[in-house]
């Protein structure tokens, strides 16, 4: 399963940049991978884990803007279309148990 969480804050006084820049650290130490700016994506391998993401993602957001999840499955996240651009991964983010290098 995928974790994607879209936001939407402000960042107009230097206290909402403080928030923001906190928000993101901590998707960053949670293991989520930038798709694009201000959608991050983060590998869950089962319901659980899923809603351990979430209730972190709940309790660390900021005040102030707007924080979406939605999770899909890896075969719906395989079927996502690039219509411009590519895809690009500098880590290996797999759903396999056993990987060999």
């Amino acid at each position: 399963m995928r974790v994607l969480v879209f936001f939407d804050l402000p960042v107009v006084t230097g206290e909402q940049r403080r928030a923001y820049a906190k928000f993101r650290k901590l998707l960053l130490k949670s293991g989520f991978l930038m798709l694009q700016e201000s959608v991050y994506c983060k590998l869950a391998l089962n319901g659980t884990a899923v809603m351990g993401i979430v209730d972190n993602i709940r309790k660390n957001s900021p005040p102030e803007g707007l924080v979406q999840l939605l999770t899909v499955t890896e075969k719906q996240y395989a079927k996502m279309d690039f219509i411009v651009g590519e895809s690009r991964s500098e880590v290996l983010d797999s759903d396999e148990r056993l990987v060999i290098l």
